[in-house]
């Protein structure tokens, strides 16, 4: 594991952004981890988080010309994503949407740069893909070309069949989906962790019964 996304883990996990228990999932699953974005919740977080996303983003090597947050999480990810880069020489514009449109001003749901090349979008999670759905639709409506999903967190785990809700995506929209972390990189972290053995068994049971390869 690099050695940035074992530095993401304990982060998340004193932000307790991460956290074991049992938690109940969307699909009705009772999950021993739960990941919450949201308690990304001031600056300082919310810098360092951008740049954990700006170094999966670049080890991934992916060809991209802009960012593109979808509304509303998606909005401070992209800001903060954006930055980091261009602290590490990589300036790109960004672009967010608007839930509703806007009828004055500059007007249309589109904020920020205007949407051309080749556009990675920027999210938490993937859970049912509705938000790459729509995110798609709305770069190439602008005739830019959607080149890639980048993520805090991939499960890895089944959504209503046989494939993970990223696999659903990539396979969808032929692009790759980038996370800072995956199921498996949290296995590894919990399992070299003696103070984890019991949350690494639970993982370990989840994943078995839930997981995709």
């Amino acid at each position: 594991m690099s050695d940035f996304r074992q530095a993401f883990i304990e982060f998340a996990i004193a932000r307790k952004v991460l956290c074991f228990g049992e938690y109940k999932t969307k699909a009705g699953r009772l999950s021993p981890y739960f990941f919450n974005a949201g308690l990304f919740n001031d600056g300082d977080a919310l810098r360092r988080l951008g740049q954990f996303y700006a170094k999966a983003i670049l080890a991934a090597e992916v060809p991209f010309d802009m960012l593109f947050g979808p509304a509303y999480k998606g909005i401070p990810l992209v800001s903060t994503i954006a930055i980091a880069l261009a602290e590490t020489g990589h300036n790109r514009p960004f672009c967010f949407n608007r839930k509703e449109i806007k009828d004055h001003g500059e007007g249309g749901v589109q904020v920020g740069a205007p949407l051309k090349g080749k556009v990675l979008i920027v999210d938490d999670v993937i859970s049912a893909g509705t938000s790459v759905r729509e995110s798609v639709n709305l770069i190439s409506n602008a005739h830019a070309t959607p080149c890639g999903v980048a993520i805090a967190l991939d499960r890895m785990e089944r959504g209503t069949g046989a494939l993970s809700a990223v696999q659903e995506v990539s396979r969808t929209y032929n692009i790759p989906v980038i996370s800072i972390i995956n199921l498996d990189d949290l296995t590894d972290y919990l399992q070299s962790n003696n103070e984890y053995t019991h949350d690494f068994e639970a993982v370990a049971q989840y994943r078995q019964r839930y997981g995709v390869m």
